[in-house]
């Protein structure tokens, strides 16, 4: 007598895959609530956008839960097997999303360093600060241009490094703010191009999100080597501003007095 092969039933597997959509969809509005509470949040969002994030993740965790709670009462129920044509097999989707927010639990997200900001362009923010001198009336009849004094809305010592990136971008002329005093905190880097007796003093700027922070900073001149100063330490820098030439540009600079090393700011960005 022939036996009959009994089929496998797919009903079991077929009950599972959903709970692996809601598994992820979970973990997706966990993740997003724990950078928040963490103070994580801001390595990768601006904070105008906080308010989105954390309802898109309380909505990600309601959605789950409705839809725990339908498939707890479909659970007696045996769904027919409908074909659907997808990219990847059942339930690859919902565990690749999976894995990536189990991922995000697991690591924590760090600050943008030297490397970053080198990869980004520093070197061309150096650049965006130099004057191109402008004809006058002094020119042209052979005499020496004098800069004229720019009047900012904040003391020049009370200005932040990206402060005083943003005074140069309105009047880039550098002799306007030679020996105005200043004092700022930023990361170190070193850009190839400005020798041992100089370091790059900067910060992130984010407008959006991480993906779209650039670097802004100011040269720093120095009384040491820039090799006691190993990159990515923080600073805070005190002195006044002259005017340097750096890979043949003319470049506002810091005259440093004085260089404390400081951790690193609980909030490393600037938005």
């Amino acid at each position: 007598m022939t036996s009959i092969p009994k089929r496998k039933s797919k009903i079991p597997s077929q009950k599972l895959l959903p709970w692996v959509d809601v598994l992820a969809i979970t973990a997706w509005g966990v993740l997003i609530l724990k950078y928040w509470l963490t103070n994580k949040l801001n390595l990768l969002i601006h904070p105008d956008y906080f308010w989105l994030a954390i309802v898109g993740a309380i909505g990600l965790i309601t959605i789950a839960f409705f839809k725990a709670l339908q498939l707890l009462q479909r659970r007696r129920e045996i769904t027919p097997n409908v074909q659907h044509l997808t990219l990847f097999p059942p339930g690859w989707s919902s565990a690749l999303v999976l894995t990536a927010a189990i991922l995000g639990l697991i690591i924590t997200p760090h600050v943008f360093a030297s490397q970053t900001a080198l990869e980004r362009g520093v070197t061309d923010l150096m650049g965006a600060t130099r004057a191109k001198p402008q004809t006058t009336a002094d020119q042209l009849q052979g005499k020496r241009p004098q800069p004229q004094p720019f009047q900012a809305s904040s003391p020049p010592e009370e200005r932040t490094l990206v402060g005083w990136v943003r005074t140069l971008n309105v009047y880039p002329e550098p002799d306007a703010y030679n020996g105005q005093k200043v004092k700022v905190q930023g990361f170190v880097i070193h850009p190839p191009d400005i020798g041992k007796e100089h370091l790059f003093l900067a910060r992130f700027v984010i407008t959006c999100c991480a993906a779209d922070a650039y670097p802004v900073g100011l040269p720093v001149k120095l009384k040491e080597s820039a090799d006691q100063y190993p990159a990515d330490t923080w600073l805070e820098v005190e002195g006044q501003m002259v005017t340097e030439n750096l890979a043949n540009k003319r470049q506002l600079t810091i005259d440093a007095t004085s260089l404390k090393k400081i951790p690193q700011p609980k909030d490393p960005y600037t938005y």
